[in-house]
């Protein structure tokens, strides 16, 4: 094995390791609590020792911060993916994104969990909060723009496509909570529904009921 191919292979391995302790973290997280959640916690869930813990994080704190930005990494990149497959049309990607917050792949427990856990803690963490708020930044740039595409091109009147932006995202967080809570009781289709609905009403010449 060359030289550069033993590199990589060690880059390869290192990147691993690191994702098995943060999918370990999300898990220790989900089910004990951030503040409750130890190095030895997620050692233990990752079938680990934590001097391997310590060895790739160094801290609790540099762990909790690179879960929290692979958290966000992964939606932005199902994010981005969900609008280069819902072709060029405004409408058709705002309608994708909305359909993407409620697929199982971000509507998960566990994640929501981590998620929320995370943002209880942003007022007193500005790490966190800074990776929020990129991440929040991002998505409603996207969503602001969309919306002023298709007031452009539907001529709608008084309509304000940071107010729309701001009422999606409002809609998102509060279907994201209502699972997280009520798991049982929660139902996609009807939250497809509500959301569909609002749309309808801004925006009834682009979505049709």
């Amino acid at each position: 094995m060359s030289a550069t191919a033993k590199k990589t292979k060690r880059t390869a391995s290192r990147a691993s390791r690191r994702q098995q302790l943060i999918d370990a973290t999300m898990k220790c997280i989900a089910r004990k609590g951030m503040s409750s959640t130890t190095l030895g916690d997620v050692a233990r869930e990752a079938g680990l020792s934590q001097g391997i813990v310590n060895l790739h994080f160094e801290s609790k704190e540099n762990l909790l911060n690179e879960t929290l930005r692979n958290i966000a990494d992964d939606y932005k990149t199902q994010f981005n993916r969900a609008l280069d497959k819902s072709g060029p049309d405004a409408a058709n990607k705002l309608h994708a994104l909305m359909e993407l917050d409620l697929r199982p792949s971000i509507l998960d427990r566990q994640k929501l969990a981590v998620w929320f856990a995370f943002w209880g803690e942003v007022k007193s963490r500005p790490r966190y909060r800074e990776i929020c708020k990129k991440s929040d930044e991002y998505y409603d740039e996207v969503v602001c723009t969309l919306c002023e595409e298709i007031i452009a091109a539907g001529h709608y009147k008084d309509v304000s496509p940071l107010a729309v932006a701001t009422a999606l995202t409002s809609m998102t967080n509060g279907l994201w909570l209502s699972y997280l809570i009520s798991p049982k009781r929660f139902d996609r289709q009807i939250a497809s529904n509500a959301v569909a609905e609002y749309l309808h009403s801004i925006f009834p010449k682009h979505f049709p009921l």
